[in-house]
C-alpha cells in the first residue's frame, strides 16, 4: 500500500507553487497571451483545472470497477512521472488531449477559487481511499501508457509545477 499522506503532502505543495506563480500575473495581464499562440494565464489555470477533474473524474469510475489487467511490462517499463514537470525548449511539448474550455476563462480570484474546490475534491478522494491498496488500479496516459492511481495523483502534482513554469514564463514575457 502507497503511504497515501506522501502523495497528499506531495500535490499540496506542488500546487501551492503553482498558486503563487499565478499570483504573480498583473490582474489586467490575467487574460493577455504571451504571443505566438501560446496561452494565458487564465487559459493555463483553465487547463490544470480541467485536467484535475478529468483525472480525479477517471479515478472514481474506476475504483467502482474490479481493475483492469495490463501487461507487466506496460506497468513497469515507462519514464518515471517526475518527468511531466520538465519544461524546454522542444521537450514534451504537447497538444494537450483535453480540448480547452473556454467557459472556464474568467477572472483570476474566481478561477483559483474553483481551481481550489477541484483540488479539495482530490484530496478528499485520496483520503476516502487511504486504506485500500489501489495499486492495481490503473489506467492509460496518453505518454507514459498505463500508470497506477497513485502514480496518476503524482502526476497532478508534477503537472502543477511544469504549469507553474509556464506561468513564471509568461510573466516574464509580459514584462519585455
Amino acid at each position: 500500500m502507497r503511504d497515501v499522506a506522501a502523495i497528499r503532502s506531495h500535490i499540496e505543495r506542488c500546487r501551492a507553487r503553482f498558486v503563487a506563480a499565478a499570483g504573480e500575473v498583473p490582474p489586467d495581464k490575467w487574460r493577455q497571451s504571451p504571443g505566438a499562440g501560446g496561452w494565458s494565464a487564465a487559459e493555463v489555470v483553465a487547463h490544470v483545472t480541467q485536467v484535475e477533474k478529468a483525472i480525479a473524474e477517471a479515478a472514481r469510475k474506476l475504483l467502482a470497477e474490479p481493475p483492469r489487467q495490463f501487461s507487466l511490462w506496460s506497468r513497469v517499463f515507462h519514464p518515471p512521472v517526475s518527468v511531466v514537470q520538465w519544461r524546454g525548449p522542444g521537450f514534451m511539448r504537447r497538444k494537450s488531449p483535453i480540448p480547452m474550455d473556454a467557459s472556464l476563462v474568467a477572472e483570476r480570484e474566481s478561477m483559483l477559487a474553483r481551481l481550489a474546490e477541484g483540488h479539495a475534491a482530490t484530496l478528499a478522494m485520496l483520503e476516502e481511499t487511504k486504506g485500500r491498496d489501489l495499486r492495481a488500479w490503473r489506467w492509460k496516459h496518453p505518454f507514459f501508457g498505463p500508470l497506477s492511481y497513485y502514480e496518476w495523483m503524482r502526476t497532478l502534482g508534477y503537472h502543477d509545477l511544469r504549469h507553474a513554469k509556464q506561468i513564471r514564463e509568461i510573466v516574464d514575457s509580459l514584462q519585455k
